[in-house]
């Protein structure tokens, strides 16, 4: 307890809150679609390839957002952009309420509700912009956390699309954002660790190679998470021919997996290094959903090895995001955002691959085993870039250098003139 004043105090603890509640609502909101899959999928009689389409809209949209928003944030300041954002999504799902009633116009509405996935960067890089290096793990962790999200999506909405419809959700939704939007408003402070770059500064981190082999993992990581649970709705409704409502909360059995172990992902990267516990993160995911490919048929088994897979994804998150301030430090919120784009993107290939799989083989196996390949990649790819992190930005496994400072990013080399030279 007493550790966890100290981190209290390291910070301004109401920011964290503040945008711990913002990243939840926002998450409800970006995959209202997929916890309301088997209603709409019912409503328009769409095909296997139709859901996992209709589910991966929002998550490519919200990716292609996030960066943007992240460019914004660093100009406007975070609490601005947050606040600009959820007024956005306010005016969106009342669009859904009021005028969406085709397949067409769902998948409009996935566009927009794409603008809720954007959240990610600018959540992450305000809560923990109050607190020191030695801290960014926790505190990014408890601020991703609010992915947690998924859970009030998958175990509110089919209830409610139950009765009284799956659009007057829509506008349901709408009602709840104030809520977080109120707080925004009341409670955060912009962080200090705010400096003014060029447009070309700020967007470094998309021409160097470890933003993008950050980006990669985040695909397996995040990309697994946001695209499981979209799609788990629709997988178990259409698997194990659960109720609609059964679907939503089996779902959320393993989406509070994740939310809750990605804050100790956070507080053990802290310790032991974000890229050991990376390692034993994509090790574990690949083994779970091979193995979730083969118990197709045992409805336990199945859910069991979810929770185990999404404990895994949601410490991942919680391990990359230790990393992100350790190596750039000044612009963690373009940083964020560039990686939450392209690891969202991901998010999109495994309701398309689940989906596509199971219409051309009649099963879903070849959508998981295609994930746990990509997760087998990424784990051998990390392990030949922490030789290089470990020598320039990190400790051995990925820990913070004890003595941090805003120089973080690896330095160029330095330049002696030959006049000089001789001179000395």
């Amino acid at each position: 307890m007493s550790s966890f004043k100290t981190f209290a105090r390291a910070g301004h603890w109401p920011t964290l809150a503040a945008s711990f509640l913002y990243f939840d609502f926002c998450f409800a909101v970006w995959v209202l679609n997929g916890a309301m899959g088997p209603f709409i999928s019912e409503a328009y009689g769409l095909s296997a390839a139709q859901k996992g389409f209709m589910v991966s809209v929002p998550i490519l949209a919200g990716a292609l957002m996030r960066f943007p928003l992240g460019v914004l944030a660093q100009y406007i300041g975070r609490k601005n952009a947050a606040m600009v954002e959820m007024t956005l999504i306010i005016a969106a799902l009342l669009f859904g309420f009021v005028f969406v009633d085709s397949y067409d116009g769902v998948l409009a509405m996935g566009v927009l509700l794409g603008i809720a996935g954007a959240s990610f960067g600018v959540a992450l890089s305000l809560g923990s912009g109050w607190f020191p290096p030695q801290y960014k793990g926790l505190a990014m962790g408890i601020a991703g956390a609010g992915n947690s999200g998924t859970v009030l999506a998958v175990l509110f909405a089919p209830p409610l699309a139950t009765a009284y419809g799956w659009q007057t959700v829509y506008g349901l939704a709408a009602a709840t954002m104030l809520l977080p939007l109120a707080v925004m408003w009341f409670a955060a402070k912009e962080p200090p660790d705010r400096e003014h770059q060029s447009f070309r500064e700020h967007i470094s981190c998309l021409f160097e190679k470890d933003g993008w082999a950050f980006s990669l993992i985040y695909v397996v990581t995040f990309g697994g998470f946001i695209g499981l649970a979209s799609f788990l709705p629709t997988y178990f409704h259409d698997q194990f021919k659960v109720t609609k409502v059964e679907a939503g909360q089996l779902t959320m059995l393993a989406t509070l997996m994740g939310s809750a172990v990605r804050v100790l992902g956070g507080w053990i990267s802290d310790r032991i290094g974000g890229v050991n516990t990376l390692s034993g993160v994509l090790l574990l995911v690949a083994a779970t959903l091979a193995a979730c490919g083969f118990a197709g048929t045992s409805l336990v088994g199945t859910t069991l090895l979810f929770m185990l897979c999404f404990a895994a994804l949601g410490a991942g998150n919680g391990a990359l995001f230790q990393l992100v301030p350790l190596r750039w430090p000044l612009a963690t919120a373009v940083a964020g955002s560039m990686i939450g784009e392209v690891g969202a993107l991901g998010g999109g290939f495994l309701p398309n691959a689940m989906g596509l799989s199971k219409e051309f083989t009649g099963s879903y196996l070849g959508g998981f085993l295609a994930f746990t390949a990509l997760a087998l990649v990424m784990l051998a790819m990390l392990r030949v870039v922490q030789i290089r992190w470990t020598r320039t930005w990190a400790e051995k496994g990925g820990r913070a250098r004890a003595t941090a400072t805003p120089a973080a990013q690896p330095a160029a080399p330095r330049v002696t003139r030959v006049g000089a030279r001789r001179r000395a």
